[in-house]
Order: C-alpha cells, then sequence, then structure tokens
C-alpha cells in the first residue's frame, strides 16, 4: 500500500494534533509529515519541535495564494486535517484536495457551526439554547464554514449543570477519542482504492 502523508494545520495548543501524531507514530502506511500553524509561538508549534515534525508557518495571505497547494503537494501531503485551525480554507485549497480535507467541529453540525463558532462560543451557544445533547461532527471541507458532507457524529448529554468549560471537556474527550481512528479508515480506504 502507497504511503499516505497527512498535514495537520492546527492554531492553538494542538491538543487533536498530538493525539493524532501518537495515533500514528508507528503506522504502516499513515504518516504525520507536516504542521501547518498560522499562530507563531501556539502550543502546537513546540509539539511539531519535540516530534521532529517539519513546521510550516502560515498567514491569511500565503494561504491564499494559489501556490500554497503547491507547496502542499511538493512535500508530499496527501491529506489535510484540520484540527483546531481557525482561518478559512480557500477554495483553490479545496480543489487541489478534493475530499481530502477534515475538520472536526464541537458541535452537531448543521446546528452551531459557521463563522465565529468555534471553542466556548459553541458550548456557550449550546448550552443558552438548552440543548439536551451535543457532540462532533467530523466532515470534509468545502468553500463554505463548517459545511461539507459529514463523515461521521458522536453525542454526549448536556446537563443543567454543565458549563461551557465542562462542556468542552467532554467534547474533548470525543474528539480524542475518534478524530484519528475516523482518520485512519478514511486515509485506508483512499489507499486501498476502495
Amino acid at each position: 500500500m502507497n504511503k499516505k502523508n497527512i498535514a495537520v494545520f492546527a492554531s492553538g495548543a494542538g491538543s487533536n494534533a498530538q493525539k493524532i501524531i501518537d495515533h500514528f507514530r508507528r503506522h504502516a502506511f499513515i504518516s504525520v509529515a507536516l504542521i501547518v500553524c498560522n499562530k507563531p509561538g501556539a502550543g502546537v508549534t513546540k509539539i511539531a519541535a519535540t516530534e521532529g515534525i517539519e513546521l510550516l508557518l502560515t498567514d491569511k495571505a500565503t494561504l491564499q495564494s494559489p501556490d500554497f497547494s503547491s507547496v502542499l503537494k511538493g512535500k508530499g501531503i496527501d491529506f489535510i486535517i484540520l484540527a483546531g485551525f481557525l482561518l478559512k480554507i480557500p477554495a483553490s485549497l479545496v480543489e487541489a484536495f478534493p475530499r481530502r480535507i477534515i475538520n472536526i467541529h464541537p458541535a452537531l453540525l448543521p446546528k452551531y457551526g459557521g463563522k465565529g463558532m468555534y471553542g466556548h462560543f459553541v458550548h456557550e451557544a449550546v448550552i443558552n439554547a438548552k440543548e439536551a445533547e451535543s457532540g462532533i461532527t467530523i466532515h470534509y471541507v468545502d468553500e463554505q464554514y463548517d459545511h461539507g458532507a459529514t463523515i461521521f457524529q458522536a453525542t454526549c448529554a448536556v446537563t443543567p449543570a454543565d458549563t461551557p468549560d465542562s462542556l468542552a471537556h467532554k467534547i474533548h474527550l470525543l474528539e480524542h477519542q475518534h478524530f484519528a481512528p475516523v482518520i485512519e479508515r478514511l486515509v485506508a480506504d483512499e489507499a486501498s482504492g476502495s
């Protein structure tokens, strides 16, 4: 089976990035080959250094450049995984990696998605709406925020006692449990041609 290289895009502490790196550390044909970050000094940059994974710092203008997809392809990247990456993915990148850009969102899309809906903003909205459950959505990325086809969802209960912090903890547990195995299945399916 041909080796598949993943680029993990992250803007923050990188807890999901670390779980993905750990999951694929000794994988037979899937490798985390690149970390892309738009915030110098973010926690994920330290993870890249510790793990010996190439780090590519970017910004909005560079990301939107038509050449950016060529840079990624030049590094042998097959899949892009968004793990808390806060910049919008431009159409040029979506076109260059069709159905090969995967995002995780901390709510049950199509609810509580869109511009500005990330982190605590999502959890506050879920609690304020008195939802009985929340969860994660793993989905393909298209030209709109949190809009691409759903790949996988997992749920957790929202109780009257929950705060945005306690709900965030529940969501992180779901992310860490499911994201890497779902990525593995998708990449393996692609690698095997199914």
